[in-house]
């Protein structure tokens, strides 16, 4: 048996033609969804990047305890299970952030591993100043993070002269390379896994001249963070450069299942087709993501899979709740071994094969900001009621996206007994910065069946309350910190 997982970041299910879209240009996404199980009710867990991705080794969620981080030395992984079963699991992507502090754990779980340079920020092409006059129609950062990624990102560039250069595409050609190489081969999973359309939104012309007359001006293709100030004519060609990256994606999903069928891999291989979360392109006045709320954009995902063992599930939808802790398990119990003891989700073969999934309710959420959850068709967003009451990171890794956590930070440490997951290791407690992370106060309650724009909040005690309940099982589930309940107003 084989696995293969293709993962995009910053996937937008709503812009995709098997969800219904009908203004981006996705046929290998409906070609897809025409061979696999397409799922109707696929949430994100712990955001963003790196937070979902702990997720998709440990199968659990990791926004509860601590933010943006490595994998913890009592994690489970699960491609490093697969290594241990004489599985060879094989992960090539161009995700910068795997070779950042914060998340220089991942890539080394596998059994082989290629990483491939240049996107975004990546400090890889050596031009000095980097390259701020190589292109002057670019829409530029003049501060903050954003403004040296940026400039990193022109330089990077200049080495990025055809198609074949971008890194999506060298992500997709190595992926093939590992098939052709081992062809005829059983027993491995393979993670192709790219950053676009992530920020920056870049893409060769072929794929903006497929929406002509949309990408005619200055280069809008990264949006800052932050609300709308965009004119409607920047504002249309940062969409429309979302949409010619989506559009390159989904020819390199081509190649892969132009392969699948070429090879007939259908027969024996697993295939998922996965994001770590979605991304705001103007609704509700915000770009990207991480400081509003969790909206249905962000974190309501597109999710597809081929089983192999249930062929006539093919071009069918499920509607059952699933989350990112979901594809660990699953994939494990494909190769026929039991997930770790520590991990929560649920085997998604069960309902690919037509049974009830296991899950009524899922939380998600970004560390310091609301505590969220859904049933499928409401969703609640519990703002922080007690913002004076301790909050902290719990970890035996004490380090940021890119950074190490800061000597001020460390002063803080005090020893914390074991947690219910950490394989008795006591763990470090490290003050957080207790203020809510995100623009929008208080909390929303939205029925997704009848707004699934999320434009009118509603207000029932009765829902309200069983959502509480939820949220308050779901942490005991997953042994949050105590001060969680004390911060969310649960005691």
């Amino acid at each position: 048996m084989k696995a293969i997982m293709v993962m995009f970041d910053s996937l937008n299910r709503r812009f995709l033609e098997p969800y219904g879209c009908q203004e981006t240009i996705t046929p290998n996404f409906l070609r897809l969804a025409q061979k696999t199980v397409r799922f109707e009710n696929s949430y994100a867990g712990s955001l963003p990047c790196i937070p979902a991705r702990r997720e998709l080794h440990t199968g659990r969620y990791n926004f509860l305890h601590r933010s943006w981080g490595p994998m913890e030395p009592f994690d489970d992984s699960m491609p490093g299970i697969l290594r241990g079963h004489g599985i060879h699991s094989h992960l090539v992507s161009d995700h910068g952030h795997y070779w950042e502090c914060g998340g220089a754990t991942y890539h080394t779980q596998y059994t082989t591993w290629e990483n491939i340079r240049g996107q975004e920020g990546d400090p890889w092409a050596p031009v000095v100043g980097g390259a701020e006059d190589a292109d002057p129609n670019f829409a530029a950062f003049t501060e903050g993070l954003r403004s040296g990624l940026y400039r990193q990102n022109l330089a990077n560039r200049t080495r990025v002269t055809g198609k074949e250069q971008y890194p999506l595409v060298k992500t997709f050609d190595k992926g093939l390379e590992f098939l052709r190489e081992n062809e005829g081969k059983d027993s491995f999973f393979l993670q192709i896994e790219s950053f676009s359309p992530h920020e920056p939104f870049m893409a060769s012309r072929e794929f903006k001249d497929m929406y002509p007359g949309k990408t005619k001006g200055k280069k809008y293709e990264w949006p800052d963070y932050a609300p709308v100030k965009e004119s409607a004519e920047e504002a249309d060609e940062i969409k429309y450069s979302y949409f010619a990256d989506l559009t390159m994606c989904d020819e390199q999903l081509g190649r892969l299942l132009d392969y699948m069928d070429e090879k007939n891999l259908w027969e024996d291989t697993m295939v998922i087709v996965n994001t770590d979360h979605g991304y705001m392109l103007g609704e509700h006045g915000y770009w990207a993501k991480n400081y509003m709320l969790c909206y249905d954009e962000i974190v309501h995902t597109p999710l597809f899979i081929w089983d192999p063992r249930f062929r006539e599930s093919a071009g069918t939808s499920r509607e059952a709740l699933v989350q990112t802790i979901d594809l660990p398990v699953t994939i494990l119990q494909f190769f026929g071994i039991d997930p770790a003891a520590d991990m929560q989700g649920q085997d998604i073969s069960r309902i690919i094969k037509g049974e009830k999934g296991s899950r009524t309710c899922g939380l998600f959420g970004i560390f310091g900001a609301h505590l969220c959850c859904t049933d499928g068709r409401y969703v609640y967003m519990r703002a922080p009621r007690n913002l004076k009451a301790p909050f902290h990171e719990y970890t035996l890794m004490p380090t940021h996206m890119m950074t190490f956590f800061t000597t001020k930070e460390l002063e803080s440490m005090e020893r914390h007994e074991a947690f219910s997951f950490t394989k008795n290791c006591p763990i470090m407690q490290i003050d957080a910065d207790p203020a809510v992370r995100c623009m929008e106060e208080g909390d929303y309650l939205f029925d997704l069946w009848n707004d699934p724009g999320q434009e009118h909040p509603i207000v029932s005690e009765d829902i309200t309350g069983e959502m509480e309940r939820s949220m308050y099982r779901l942490m005991r589930l997953n042994d949050a910190p105590e001060e969680l309940y004390l911060r969310f107003g649960f005691v």
